[in-house]
């Protein structure tokens, strides 16, 4: 059986990776979504509850069995270390279940595995796993007015998320692809996709 290729996507809020991660499923790539990964273990019934319980106590659990997100938000706040603790636990997991979904994906003859991580950058140890990194870039302004369009979001809020992500510049030093998502229509972003996708499985 032919190894699949290896792509780590990622892209600043509002840069537009999302709609790349569709054009490239669409193409019949396999995309791996870390975020509804994580969101998935953190959910009533999720691999991650009975630990989070465990850790941080029966508050740390809401009414519906899932993470107590505002909970946890406070005690990061107050407790910095709590972030690496939760982090230890939910971590692990998502490696296990993403490599799960790519010998899946593999085995059923699929060529292009797309691991859809938003921090990829920021956390240090997805390089190591892929072949090559694909960055979604545009300018920061752009980011803001489309989440503002997309999501409602007030820019103080947003102009948070993003200084809490990878810079522009950081997330470009790390790309061995960058797709600059300015002033295309979507028939010129799936154009420039698929290109890049035929060459990454050379």
């Amino acid at each position: 059986m032919q190894r699949a290729r290896r792509i780590g996507l990622t892209g600043g809020i509002g840069s537009g990776k999302s709609t790349v991660a569709q054009i490239l499923a669409q193409a019949g790539a396999a995309v791996i979504d870390a975020d509804a990964i994580s969101l998935s273990l953190t959910s009533a019934g999720g691999l991650a509850i009975a630990p989070i319980e465990a850790a941080f106590g029966p508050q740390a659990i809401d009414a519906q069995g899932a993470l107590n997100r505002a909970f946890m938000r406070d005690l990061i706040f107050q407790d910095p270390c709590a972030k690496q603790r939760l982090e230890a636990i939910v971590h692990p997991l998502i490696g296990t279940l993403t490599e799960r979904q790519a010998l899946q994906a593999q085995a059923c003859g699929t060529r292009l595995l797309v691991f859809d991580v938003p921090l990829l950058v920021e956390s240090g140890r997805w390089r190591q796993q892929v072949h090559a990194v694909v960055v979604v870039d545009c300018e920061e302004e752009t980011q803001i007015q489309r989440v503002i369009a997309r999501n409602g979001l007030e820019r103080a809020a947003i102009e948070k998320i993003m200084a809490a992500q990878a810079t522009r510049t950081q997330r470009r030093a790390a790309a061995d692809w960058v797709i600059y998502n300015e002033g295309l229509d979507f028939a010129a972003l799936r154009q420039e996709v698929l290109s890049i996708s035929a060459q990454l499985q050379l």
